[in-house]
């Protein structure tokens, strides 16, 4: 039910309405018939009914009490727990590890030399009120995992977020990084970005600092008094280039088991090419400060109490890094629970467990969750109840470098993945807030009813309602539109940065990325505080989002283990597509009145220049003209779609509400056409020159990392310029299109086959 926009603005805003409400009959669930919606909302009260914050609570404070990255003794311990677990609830339950590579530092060095000497503290000190935070035994210190060694002594530049644009701007000011150490504040890109773009300007060295306008005082009150990043927090985290591919670096395309042969250290592309370190603002201060040369622009400067300059120098820096490149296990917990009459089909749930230090929101808020959906569904299947298709719960190990734990099962198991995998249902950190949902757009419908069907633990509403609300008050003009007349709320289209990119846009198996956040912001992100003892002020105290967490993801769960057939719908999945057809178009269009604007520009600056040679603006150089390109594949190929996305699902709605009955025999034959659609948008070639992603739809951005490029070939061949491979892209993508039009008009013909029958 959609509620009216002046309801909505005091639901957003918690007030109370002492309004009468009348209960509506429950909406259908997408892919049942009414008699099974009923018997599967009964399943679902049992579900609920187990679900306890208590255990939540508990699970977290013993799997956050010691250092758990990847390597560490406590992360074995951890894996062995969380197995237990799952074998006590009905699981059959397995740890299945692999060896991958790992680096930590043996030495950090950062100091200023000149124009005064300064030693970096490059630490996070103990706090009384943190309990774990003393505990220094197998804690791993602040650096970045995938930087190579190195020793540099070097004038020192600001790049702001240091993305592409930034070193535009840098030109025009005159500022060249070549030779340089670049500092770069966390932000507007996956941390990744900075050192592979600093690099290609010809920087020797990088360092990242949280900045505090960003992630510190001037958003709150800072650990421990209140939830946001303190002077002396810092940010570890992966710096390999994963844009590239994901996994372990030494083994793309193949797991990680013994006898794999592994590329040799100086031979791994992901790695960094210069030395890169992460500080806290703090020890970014007196670098900053002894910074001469422009005025930063107003955009890139930060909270820190100084006039923000952009060098070169006077600021000397010396940065010398050393890591122990080494090979340690990593622990993945796999449990399943055989489905009754479908077991060759997988739906599988997962979630990481390491952490860079203690992990309690980040991973383990969204593993607590997951662990309480398979014990509630353990307590069904021992009261009698059985999947149809078959549940794999899976518990990550070495999310955190790379996303190694998950990239190296789904390279050793592709083949039994493309046959029986379904669907992939992800989460990691999670708290307090508004519904987060992305993935697959054939997804979209049926987890807004989920949406509807979840109740928030604040308001007293849906949690889909309360994010509606959120979008019509808080969200951007197209957005609020869309929350004002669309049906179903967009989810987002995913990139990279959790589990779910190994399935989706290396395997392509249809998946969805499920959180809760928005109203536990802080900034104990990556550091000594993400704790027990945060995450309770801070993150989700008393779990309710937690058994929110557990309720949505269960949901998706059950309903595409009991479907009778998957739940897969494609009208959303045509019109987001079209949007992202037309943006293309348009970027293309964008670019080239930019280019024509920038081009006009330089003719006027050399003009300035030759009539006033004593001109100091450095004139940016002119760029090739943006040609015309034909898209018309791309509408041709999706007006194909539409049509046979359209007559299917009549089809199919026919079926499912006039009771028709499929035998098992013939669901499974549409289930296996509708689980290829997915596999359909992936190409075997992958992404140009970087064919790990296969995705054709859906990929992490060469410049963005984290951040999604969608329709990627187009996309980034129109931004990097590339105009020979725009149209190519353009093809290949319409090609997928109707090979998922060719799909849905088999699946059609079968279910009215089955009608006439």
């Amino acid at each position: 039910m959609n509620f009216p926009l002046r309801s909505v603005r005091f639901l957003a805003c918690g007030l109370i309405l002492s309004i009468p409400v009348v209960a509506a009959p429950p909406e259908p669930i997408f892919g049942f018939s009414p008699a099974a919606a009923e018997r599967q909302r009964a399943l679902e009260r049992k579900f609920d009914a187990q679900l306890d914050p208590a255990l939540l609570s508990e699970w977290m404070k013993r799997l956050a009490a010691k250092p758990n990255h990847v390597g560490s003794t406590h992360v074995k311990e951890n894996a062995d727990f969380i197995a237990a677990q799952f074998r006590s609830w009905g699981f059959e339950t397995e740890i299945e590890t692999f060896q991958v590579l790992f680096p930590t530092p043996k030495k950090r060095i950062l100091r200023m030399v000149h124009p005064e000497a300064f030693q970096a503290r490059l630490e996070e000190p103990a706090l009384p009120e943190d309990s774990s935070s003393s505990l220094r035994a197998e804690m791993l210190p602040t650096y970045n995992a995938y930087s190579v060694d190195g020793d540099v002594t070097a004038p020192l530049v600001y790049v702001n977020y240091g993305v592409p644009k930034d070193y535009e701007i840098l030109q025009q000011k005159g500022v060249d990084v070549k030779g340089k150490i670049v500092i770069a504040r966390y932000g507007a890109s996956w941390r990744g970005i900075k050192p592979k773009v600093a690099a290609e300007h010809g920087a020797v060295g990088c360092i990242i600092y949280s900045d505090p306008r960003d992630d510190g005082y001037v958003q709150g009150d800072v650990y421990p008094k209140g939830a946001w990043r303190n002077e002396h927090g810092a940010q570890r985290g992966s710096v390999a280039d994963m844009p590239l591919y994901a996994g372990d670096p030494s083994t793309p395309f193949a797991g990680s088991v013994a006898g794999v042969k592994r590329l040799p250290l100086k031979e791994i592309p992901t790695l960094t090419k210069i030395p890169v370190l992460p500080i806290s603002y703090a020890d970014a201060l007196p670098l900053l400060k002894a910074l001469e040369g422009p005025v930063a622009p107003d955009e890139w400067r930060g909270g820190l109490p100084i006039t923000y300059h952009l060098g070169p120098g006077p600021a000397q820096i010396h940065l010398h890094l050393e890591f122990d490149w080494k090979i340690v296990p990593a622990f993945n917990v796999v449990a399943r629970l055989r489905g009754q009459e479908r077991p060759d089909q997988w739906i599988i749930r997962g979630n990481h467990h390491d952490a860079w230090v203690f992990g309690a929101e980040d991973p383990l808020s969204g593993l607590v969750a997951l662990m309480a959906e398979a014990r509630s569904i353990g307590l069904l299947a021992k009261e009698g109840w059985a999947p149809k298709r078959t549940l794999i719960f899976t518990a990550w190990d070495a999310e955190e470098p790379g996303l190694l734990g998950s990239s190296e099962w789904v390279e050793t198991h592709a083949r039994e993945l493309r046959e029986h995998a379904a669907i992939y249902i992800n989460s990691d950190n999670s708290g307090r807030g508004f519904l987060r949902v992305g993935g697959s757009h054939t997804l979209e419908k049926w987890i807004n009813g989920i949406a509807r069907d979840v109740i928030d633990p604040q308001r007293g509403i849906p949690v889909g309602e309360r994010l509606r609300a959120f979008r019509l008050i808080n969200g951007a003009a197209e957005d609020r539109r869309d929350a004002q007349s669309r049906a179903d709320l967009r989810i987002g289209a995913l990139g990279s940065g959790s589990d779910y990119t190994p399935f989706l846009q290396h395997l392509g198996i249809a998946s969805l990325d499920i959180r809760y956040q928005g109203e536990n912001r802080g900034g104990s992100y990556h550091s000594i505080y993400d704790s027990f003892d945060h995450y309770v002020r801070f993150g989700d105290p008393g779990f309710q989002y937690g058994i929110a967490l557990a309720k949505t993801a269960g949901r998706a769960i059950l309903r595409s283990a009991e479907a009778s057939v998957l739940p897969f719908e494609f009208s959303n999945f045509v019109e987001t597509v079209q949007r992202y057809a037309t943006e293309v178009a348009k970027l293309a269009d964008d670019l080239r009145e930019e280019t024509q604007r920038h081009n006009r520009l330089v003719e006027q600056r050399q003009f300035e220049k030759a009539a006033d040679p004593r001109e100091t603006f450095v004139a940016p150089r002119p760029k090739a003209p943006v040609p015309h390109f034909n898209f018309s594949p791309l509408p041709n190929a999706l007006d194909r779609l539409e049509t046979a996305a359209r007559q299917f699902q009549s089809a199919l709605q026919m079926r499912i509400q006039t009771e028709w009955q499929l035998d098992s025999k013939a669901e499974a034959k549409l289930d296996h056409l509708l689980k290829q659609i997915e596999p359909a948008l992936t190409s075997d070639e992958g992404l140009p020159r970087r064919p790990w992603y296969r995705h054709l739809i859906y990929a992490p951005g060469a410049y963005t990392g984290y951040g999604v490029k969608t329709l990627p070939g187009i996309r980034e061949a129109i931004e990097e310029r590339r105009w020979e491979e725009v149209e190519p892209q353009t093809v290949r993508v319409a090609q997928a299109l109707e090979r998922c039009a060719q799909i849905l008009d088999r699946a059609r013909t079968d279910v009215l086959a089955s009608a006439r029958e």
